[in-house]
């Protein structure tokens, strides 16, 4: 399969537009409608519903999009890191990151880094614990950042010097705003939002044999977007101190759970891992400068 192919392809598919995308990639329309055909005959099925409006991809075309972005994306890292064998000066780091508010540490060692080798460019891609793990998985990150305990079978492992804290974000004009901690017989009153993630782990692991008694009416995958149904007074956001705006003039407050309840952060990459030589010399430093800081503090 050719990988010009997906690409072409992939823009088709954003663009939801043959004309559109052929003026985009710089090829006439009817080569390019040729070369969807011919995928489609590839695999056996049609991948568009071709409309006057446009074209918008079949289910067998959204499982091959999906599909083709970790090809393309896989293709394009492999295709850096090769040239990055012959430069030492420079190339790429892909990190991936769980959201956290202790992002700070990971900057300060790539702004030190950058003193000696400024030509190191790095990507971060932020998402939950599962999905940076699974992008790791794919080959698409050199590393990850995650919050909670790591699968040591799979991956090797370094603690993160610093850990997340949890706690509840309410609007100021919230009945539990006043309090200066917040027990499990406080919040079970009220409607819940949490991550998934945090769901399933951390905070079941805090209520123990209480957690029934804990109303988690809604989900959410960044604290931003639940602090908005915080001001709305739609339900009370359990999340780690620092994601959520709770300056004075949002009107928020983020309040410490009782008992207090923190989860570990980790550097995790894959194991037999290799690594170009500038992403080696990085991941070198800082190894170093987290088990110097990991000896301090735990």
């Amino acid at each position: 399969m050719d990988i010009k192919l997906l690409k072409n392809f992939l823009q088709i598919a954003r663009l939801g537009n043959m004309t559109k995308a052929s003026q985009m990639l710089y090829i006439s329309q009817s080569a390019l409608s040729k070369q969807m055909k011919e995928l489609e005959e590839e695999f056996g099925c049609n991948l568009f519903i071709r409309q006057k409006e446009g074209m918008v991809l079949t289910e067998e075309g959204y499982i091959l999009r999906k599909r083709a972005e970790d090809i393309v994306s896989l293709f394009e890292k492999t295709k850096q890191d090769f040239e990055d064998l012959e430069k030492i000066t420079g190339g790429d780091i892909h990190v991936g990151a769980a959201e956290t508010c202790h992002m700070d540490i990971f900057a300060r060692e790539l702004l030190t880094f950058r003193k000696d080798y400024p030509n190191l460019r790095c990507h971060i891609i932020s998402g939950m614990t599962e999905q940076v793990t699974q992008m790791l998985d794919r080959g698409l990150l050199d590393i990850a950042i995650i919050s909670g305990q790591p699968n040591i079978d799979k991956y090797n492992h370094i603690r993160y010097p610093a850990e997340d804290q949890w706690g509840a974000v309410v609007a100021m004009n919230h009945p539990l705003a006043s309090a200066e901690r917040l027990t499990i017989n406080e919040l079970k009153d009220y409607n819940l939002m949490m991550s998934t993630q945090g769901l399933s782990e951390e905070i079941l692991r805090w209520c123990g044999q209480y957690a029934d008694l804990l109303n988690v009416s809604d989900t959410v995958n960044l604290a931003y977007n639940g602090s908005v149904f915080v001001k709305e007074n739609v339900a009370v956001l359990l999340s780690y101190k620092g994601l959520a705006n709770t300056s004075e003039e949002n009107n928020l407050r983020w309040i410490p759970l009782y008992p207090k309840l923190t989860t570990p952060l980790y550097v995790i990459w894959r194991k037999y891992q290799v690594f170009t030589p500038i992403v080696d010399l990085f991941f070198k430093q800082l190894l170093a400068s987290f088990e110097n800081a990991n000896t301090k503090n735990y």
